[in-house]
């Protein structure tokens, strides 16, 4: 009767171990840097009726931003709260849109 117990506790234990494992690998984000500064994205998604948007999450220099819509047609961003702001000369948009460009 102990045997069957302890097959279920290992049982039990190699699911959790691939849980946790399964799960650490699902945060990984691509970085690269960018004149000096690190940009990782940690979560991205294109937009299906506007195929030049991005909706994303990004990290700069360890940072995370809110999530924000990168404008690869017009060289903008739609910020949280609305605003749409221009690219600056270090912004994640110019690396979501190189990195992603249509070839």
């Amino acid at each position: 009767m102990r045997i069957k117990y302890l097959s279920a506790y290992i049982i039990y234990f190699l699911v959790l171990v691939l849980f946790f494992s399964l799960v650490s690998s699902a945060e990984a984000s691509v970085c690269r840097d960018l004149q000096g500064h690190q940009i990782c994205i940690i979560s991205i998604k294109r937009s299906a009726k506007n195929y030049w948007e991005y909706r994303a999450v990004v990290s700069v220099d360890g940072v995370k931003r809110p999530l924000e819509i990168y404008n690869c047609r017009q060289q903008n961003k739609v910020e949280e709260d609305g605003t749409i702001v221009p690219f600056d000369e270090v912004d994640p948009g110019k690396l979501i849109c190189s990195y992603f460009q249509k070839n």
